[in-house]
């Protein structure tokens, strides 16, 4: 069915069709009106749920670690300072394998207070075990919602997965987005079943401790099995094409970067002008490209590194800053490059933070940028020297204002 949703109700849609068995909730903006929406759906009994107010972010994820030890799906959302809240949970539910799944509506973090979207939040906690995907749009958010639960659950993987939506660009504004049928949910996502659970029948220790002897192989089997989720998620975005008709490009996607001699990267809502301005690029004839980051964890390292090998000259554009250093998606971005050889003149781009626009105006003097890095007629010693460039501050070419 055909509806105009927003973000967050698409989202809610998509939980909706997982049939979680325990949703546990706190409001903060922007992702009150998806834990709202599912209130309303457990109320009129089109999604049966066991519906938890909890007191505080923290809780809502405490609350979620005690229902998936028992074998339920489970569901959360936060925003901001909630998920930092939530933080010391995070390693919990990753550490103990719980497939939990959670929204997460990107939005600044304080001080100064700010309740609009950039992506310091979940970009700050990228090291606490989780897998994070970044949706571009509302259709992908909402069918983000069912694929993340088929990601987790996977054997092979078992570990919880972080959707992110941008606050208020996609939270609050609507779209037309396809919602399957629940019968096309239930033969893409069936029953969970895990064996990680309290089982009186069969007790095992879930929460225990381990010392300098044993505790380097959990944490081997937890990044092994982040890395060979990168399989598990093309598998199930594969059976997920089959079911809806619906296709993605895997954990990156690649747009005319074949023979581009300049490339953005960029996640998020962010991207869909990057691809304008590039289509718009290539129409006069310069070799302009985009790479979009679907999943920064686990990362798509050899992805990043095949779609840039032959580019002349790299940006990152992130909603985030990691004081004293440079954007976190450019740290990882640039070691993934670094893997496959040759390192080319790259420039971070920090714009969007605490809502800000980034403007058309602004994409093409970045790519303009990025052309005369790859062109000669910028200064490699400059980008080397000096990578970092603040939107609508720094202005050292014009036209970033």
């Amino acid at each position: 069915m055909r509806k105009f949703l927003s973000g967050n109700e698409a989202f809610a849609e998509g939980v909706r069709l997982a049939r979680p068995q325990v949703i546990s909730a706190y409001p903060i903006t922007p992702q009150t009106t998806v834990v709202e929406a599912l209130a309303s759906m457990v109320e009129d009994g089109s999604l049966a749920a066991e519906y938890m107010h909890v007191e505080s972010e923290h809780t809502a994820l405490a609350a979620a670690i005690g229902a998936a030890a028992t074998g339920a799906r489970t569901f959360t959302a936060t925003s901001s300072q909630g998920l930092l809240y939530m933080a010391e949970c995070l390693t919990y539910a990753s550490g103990g394998r719980f497939p939990i799944v959670m929204m997460n509506a990107n939005r600044a973090l304080a001080l100064p207070w700010n309740i609009y979207g950039d992506q310091r939040d979940s970009l700050s906690l990228l090291d606490h075990g989780w897998i994070q995907v970044y949706a571009e749009n509302n259709q992908e958010a909402l069918d983000l919602a069912l694929m993340a639960y088929a990601v987790a659950e996977d054997a092979r993987v078992s570990v919880p997965v972080m959707v992110n939506v941008d606050g208020f660009a996609l939270t609050h504004t609507y779209e037309a987005v396809e919602v399957p049928a629940a019968e096309e949910a239930d033969a893409f996502l069936p029953p969970y079943r895990t064996a990680n659970r309290f089982d009186f029948e069969h007790p095992v220790s879930i929460g225990y401790s381990a010392g300098p002897e044993f505790n380097r192989f959990y944490q081997y089997d937890h990044h092994r099995a982040m890395v060979e989720a990168g399989a598990v998620i093309d598998e199930v975005e594969a059976r997920f094409a089959e079911v809806t008709g619906r296709a993605y490009p895997g954990m990156v996607e690649a747009y005319r970067c074949d023979d581009a001699d300049f490339v953005l990267v960029t996640l998020g809502s962010v991207a869909g002008l990057a691809r304008d301005v590039v289509d718009e690029l290539r129409a006069a004839g310069a070799r302009a490209g985009l790479l979009r980051i679907r999943y920064l964890r686990p990362l798509p390292a050899a992805q990043i590194a095949a779609a840039l090998a032959e580019t002349r000259a790299v940006g990152v554009l992130e909603q985030d800053i990691s004081f004293g250093a440079e954007g976190t998606v450019f740290a990882n971005v640039m070691s993934a490059v670094a893997r496959g050889g040759a390192v080319p003149p790259a420039l971070n781009f920090i714009g969007g933070l605490g809502g800000a626009d980034i403007s058309r105006g602004q994409m093409r003097a970045m790519f303009a940028r990025l052309e005369a890095l790859a062109t000669g007629e910028g200064s490699d010693a400059a980008a080397a020297a000096c990578p970092v460039v603040f939107l609508g501050i720094d202005d050292e070419k014009g036209g970033l204002r």
